[in-house]
């Protein structure tokens, strides 16, 4: 009678063990899928919103000429086209997710090689508004935050506590452990699966497994079970492919 309770207690515990398995990997499969979703809807929410705020600037390009250059000039119309052309130019930059600063300083430094070569006095009340709606624009993508000059981004940079680094990327520095978080980022795998894919062989990779499981960046199902990511872990992977798209830009 004990021997059957104690049989139809293991029973039960499999089962729940089994649920929670299910459990977990319905609720990643649904972030996963949630968030490719949501990717998709602010993707595309963010072109609409973009092309709403260009078409706006553009408009502005034009009523800020057309309202405040010399009037009486015969250069008027040659200027005006030229300048809404830089103008629109520089109004497209809002299309992209970032705008680096070179850019911005690059843009400037021709409207200032326009401005040193006019002609006339009188073309520096010209030169003024176009100065003005191209500062504008460039306040805009810092509103959007798509732009901020290097000495902007050294004030954003946030003090990191004591052992950040260490915790966060002494994990990552090892060829084989980052094989490993990649692979269970897509799915499960097994410790055979991982030795073959590492080349690691029992002790070695089990202490590289162990790394990654004391950084909280990785868990084991049960014992002898699958190895998955953890959130940490893949919001860490997630930061890194970000970072790496940043340096390569």
């Amino acid at each position: 009678m004990a021997d059957k309770r104690e049989k139809s207690h293991k029973e039960l515990l499999e089962i729940k063990e089994k649920l929670y398995e299910i459990h977990n990997d319905m609720k990643r499969f649904m972030e996963r899928s949630g968030q490719q979703h949501l990717d998709s809807v602010l993707s595309g929410s963010r072109t609409n919103f973009t092309n709403a705020i260009i078409g706006h600037v553009i408009d502005d390009i034009e009523g800020g000429l057309e309202n405040n250059m010399v009037k009486k000039c015969d250069m008027r119309d040659t200027c005006k086209s030229s300048f809404t052309g830089f103008l629109q130019k520089n109004a497209c930059l809002i299309k992209n997710e970032n705008v680096p600063e070179d850019v911005i300083l690059k843009t400037q430094s021709e409207l200032n090689d326009m401005r040193n070569n006019a002609p006339s006095k009188q073309c520096e009340k010209c030169f003024l508004q176009v100065q003005n709606l191209f500062g504008k624009q460039v306040n805009m993508m810092r509103s959007l935050q798509i732009y901020s000059s290097n000495e902007e981004k050294k004030q954003d940079i946030v003090p990191l506590p004591e052992g950040f680094i260490a915790d966060v990327f002494e994990p990552l520095s090892n060829k084989q452990r980052l094989q490993i978080l990649k692979a269970i980022a897509i799915e499960t795998k097994t410790f055979s699966v991982l030795s073959e894919l590492t080349g690691l062989r029992g002790g070695n990779l089990l202490f590289h497994l162990q790394k990654l499981l004391d950084s909280g960046m990785i868990l084991q199902r049960h014992e002898r079970g699958d190895y998955m990511i953890t959130d940490k872990g893949f919001k860490i992977m997630k930061s890194v492919s970000d970072m790496y798209s940043v340096l390569k830009s």
